[in-house]
């Protein structure tokens, strides 16, 4: 019942949406733009950094409550945070409300990260944000850590459980950034420092 009750409450709160919300009361629909998903990079890119900010809190923080509510009200049930972790990034990319188009997760991913071993979450952080400024692109601070923390989790930690969750987590959120590689291939992807300097944004 504990995992039932975690997977029920995870996707909920991964429905929640705030570049939705934002992009409703803008008028803009974000996913006939940018990216065409309802996360923290398009918002961003379509509506600039401060609202990219807020949707970017907005799902870290909606992960991190989904792991510790769980493993709050069901202490001995052992991994329900990260089942709930893994329920909300699913619940963030395929909301049911919105014909299952949501974001990328890399946000929510972030905020299971978070909740599960902030120490870790600080240094992905971190590689994220140099990867991306290195680069220019913001997914190639995502991919970074999409695939660095399973393999931490399992190898270091042995905490495989969360490890294999969020691994099929790294797979669909690969899956939703297919379409970002051939772009950086062919220096069409809209890189940070133009999105910031918003060469995109819907005025």
């Amino acid at each position: 019942m504990a995992y039932a009750i975690a997977v029920l409450v995870g996707y909920l709160a991964g429905c929640s949406n705030m570049a939705y919300y934002i992009a409703r009361l803008r008028e803009v629909d974000l996913r006939s733009g940018g990216s065409g998903n309802l996360g923290a990079s398009n918002a961003t890119v379509l509506l600039g950094w401060k609202a990219g900010v807020l949707v970017a809190v907005h799902d870290i923080g909606k992960a991190a409550l989904a792991v510790l509510a769980m493993k709050w009200l069901f202490p001995h049930a052992a991994n329900v945070g990260s089942v709930a972790g893994g329920a909300c990034v699913l619940g963030h990319i395929f909301p049911f409300y919105l014909k299952f188009r949501g974001g990328k997760g890399f946000a929510s991913f972030l905020g299971v990260t978070l909740a599960l071993n902030w120490k870790l979450a600080l240094i992905v952080l971190a590689a994220v944000v140099i990867v991306t400024v290195m680069t220019d692109y913001i997914v190639c601070g995502t991919f970074t850590a999409i695939v660095a923390v399973p393999v931490y989790m399992g190898v270091a930690t042995r905490s495989w459980l969360p490890a294999l969750i969020l691994a099929a987590a790294t797979v669909v959120i690969f899956y939703k950034h297919r379409e970002n590689i051939p772009r950086m291939l062919n220096h069409t992807e809209l890189g940070l420092r133009s999105a910031i300097r918003g060469e995109n944004r819907v005025k």
